[in-house]
């Protein structure tokens, strides 16, 4: 099963992440949870999503990036779901061995994230920190499914973009997808 936590504060205003999340919403074994509708009061339920990624071998963090991070809502749910002694540390190891992809849209294009663009580093600077969650909770990093420029493209390529993470998808719940530790 994969357990898609998707974290779009204004999720009727972002084109780019309602394609994503329509392209995905009909597949098989895939458990779409969208944190802003179940949580506006930020109340996250941490036995109910705990039982989700307990459930799930692909865990996916689909958002968009907000000044270089992850939106409140998503940074909540990691320091409440991703508890010590259940995700990390002595006794934490429910992901364990659990695939991470995170599926993230940016603002900026490609040439925005270079040391000369306008964010002044690479994009990869900025994913850090989300990898690192991944890794201290012992889960295998996938490559992540980026969107840049996703305000600026036309819908064409938006569906482009969101046939292409369905597939992403179907190849993981297929285990047809490598996975690198």
């Amino acid at each position: 099963m994969i357990a898609v936590l998707q974290a779009h504060p204004y999720p009727d205003r972002s084109r780019a992440n309602r394609i994503l999340a329509r392209a995905i919403d009909d597949l098989p074994g895939v458990v779409v949870r969208s944190l802003y509708d179940l949580y506006p009061d930020f109340a996250i339920d941490v036995d109910a999503e705990q039982r989700v990624l307990t459930a799930a071998d692909v865990v996916v963090w689909q958002h968009p990036l907000y000044w270089y991070a992850a939106p409140a809502l998503q940074k909540l749910w990691f320091e409440k779901v991703l508890a010590g002694g259940w995700a990390y540390g002595p006794g934490g190891d429910a992901l364990r061995g659990k695939g991470c992809l995170w599926a993230v849209t940016t603002g900026g294009d490609d040439a925005d994230y270079e040391p000369a663009g306008m964010h002044g580093h690479r994009f990869d600077t900025f994913a850090s920190v989300v990898r690192q969650t991944a890794l201290f909770c012992g889960m295998t990093w996938l490559e992540p499914f980026v969107v840049h420029g996703a305000s600026r493209i036309d819908d064409e390529t938006l569906h482009d973009w969101g046939e292409r993470y369905r597939d992403r998808l179907i190849a993981l719940g297929a285990g047809k997808e490598v996975r690198h530790a």
